[in-house]
């Protein structure tokens, strides 16, 4: 499949580094490699998630084209040649090929910037929630509780349940991993599509700033969008069935729950998504 020109290709989307020299029938042909890269790094198809030694063939003059995975005779990633917005339609839409292009197929290292920033969001969410029910006719109280410690408490809970929430993930794979076929759990490109799979977070500033009364289904609508979009990432990263996904979830949820708990115990006010829901009438 053949390209008219380098503008089908967007830049980045196939990882050009270690272009090396073919040795076909004509001297002019350039491939995509990944000779330089570890085991680990290795190109995925798309459809079938086999592994690839190559996304595409650059050849001169302009021409390109796209592999063609030996395993399902389908090209290995047809989304090189796609707009971005495309990608991130599909992504939203947590189809299993857009996520194996993004994991898999390219360097994409902001999972730690989008992780800071989505708990930035969702301790604003409950900093502003803690506000809210402590409503109060002395202006003093407002400016106690818009302290800055009261936000950097609301972020270290946050930060705490999350991680609460991924330990329950790795725990329960990890206990399961002698009942699967010897395979390597790489846990380090899993926590990476988890934080990557979080993004749906980032609608909760809209949430906050357009309230209306309908907000606390808004925020029951983005917990479910964030744990389908984990979902979807723990079955492309480790390519298990749906049953152990949706398992791992809920291990996830159970320790998150547990943490939660605690902190009620404490009397922490930790603002949590379910405190939340329950202070709040639909």
């Amino acid at each position: 499949m053949g390209t008219g020109g380098q503008n089908g290709l967007r830049p980045g989307k196939g990882n050009t580094e270690g272009v090396t020299e073919g040795k076909g029938k004509t001297d002019e042909v350039t491939m995509t490699s990944n000779t330089d890269a570890s085991a680990s790094c290795q190109y995925r198809c798309i459809e079938c998630n086999q592994e690839a030694k190559e996304l595409y063939r650059d050849y001169n003059h302009g021409v390109l084209k796209i592999t063609i995975c030996k395993s399902c005779q389908k090209p290995v990633d047809k989304y090189i040649e796609y707009d971005p917005v495309i990608i991130l339609i599909n992504a939203i839409l947590c189809k299993a090929q857009a996520y194996r292009h993004i994991l898999f197929n390219t360097k994409i290292n902001m999972h730690g910037k989008l992780c800071v920033f989505c708990l930035l969001c969702e301790a604003y969410l409950r900093w502003w929630q803690l506000q809210d029910s402590s409503q109060s006719i002395d202006p003093d109280d407002f400016i106690r509780y818009a302290k800055e410690w009261d936000f950097y408490r609301m972020f270290a809970i946050a930060s705490l349940e999350q991680t609460a929430y991924f330990i329950g993930i790795f725990a329960f794979l990890w206990v399961e991993r002698p009942i699967r076929a010897k395979e390597k759990l790489n846990f380090t490109l899993l926590l990476k599509a988890l934080l990557l799979s979080s993004y749906g977070k980032l609608l909760l500033i809209p949430a906050v700033i357009w309230e209306h009364d309908y907000t606390p289904l808004c925020l029951r609508l983005i917990k479910v969008f964030v744990l389908t979009s984990n979902f979807q990432a723990i079955r492309v990263t480790l390519n298990i069935n749906r049953k152990l996904a949706f398992l791992a979830i809920l291990s996830g949820l159970l320790v998150e729950s547990t943490m939660v708990y605690f902190f009620q115990r404490m009397e922490w006010a930790v603002g949590s998504d379910c405190a939340i829901y329950k202070s709040q009438d639909f």
